[in-house]
């Protein structure tokens, strides 16, 4: 299932993501905010536990979150949305999986995993700013279901088609977000009109 978030504050910030012209500290920060403006959708079926708490006023009968959350940035642009989720969600837990894309052949070469435990009873979000290809996060989320991962959710800043395709093909069950789904992907596999690399523009390397 895809999800395009289109929110006036979302699509404000992707703007300034997009600008050839945007430094590597607003680009850091914009990402930052978008993916913390993603995660109230994202977040909205958290599971949630009845309880009673005791206000100034008296007694209230209400609602808190249950369960585990676990973040799972692809390293390294990954990196970039943690904070902005972690910041409403603190009690997350945060593993990382490292890849990079072969730029001869565009499939994702695994280099990192460590992941928390217990991913069987958590909800757990696969965080990568660019849905490409889909191969790499297509790689990412079957380790995590070989690791017994069950409620798996992917949250990308921008998606091209076939990126959503291969994932919508790979893995049915997986919720999609984005910010933006652009136009099509070029011939060396970068999302058209896209950022550019997200890792290289949040970094400040080439």
């Amino acid at each position: 299932m895809l999800k395009v978030l289109e929110h006036p504050l979302i699509t404000h910030k992707l703007t300034q993501l997009r600008r050839k012209e945007t430094e590597t500290k607003d680009f850091r920060y914009n990402l930052s905010e978008i993916a913390a403006l993603m995660a109230y959708e994202i977040t909205r079926d958290l599971p949630m536990k009845e309880t009673d708490v005791v206000t100034p006023m008296g007694k209230c009968r209400t609602r808190e979150l249950t369960g585990t959350v676990v973040l799972i940035p692809v390293l390294r642009a990954g990196l970039g949305m943690v904070e902005g989720i972690t910041n409403l969600i603190p009690d997350a837990k945060v593993g990382h999986i490292g890849m990079y894309r072969d730029h001869e052949t565009l499939k994702p070469i695994t280099y990192y995993s460590k992941l928390p435990d217990n991913l069987a009873d958590s909800v757990v979000m696969v965080l990568d700013p660019m849905l490409a290809t889909g191969g790499s996060a297509t790689a990412a989320i079957q380790a995590l279901k070989d690791s017994g991962a069950k409620k798996i959710k992917l949250v990308c800043i921008i998606g091209a088609p076939e990126g959503v395709r291969r994932i919508e093909e790979d893995h049915p069950d997986v919720q999609i977000y984005l910010a933006g789904l652009d136009e099509r992907l070029n011939e060396i596999g970068y999302i058209v009109p896209g950022l550019g690399d997200a890792g290289d523009r949040l970094f400040g390397t080439k």
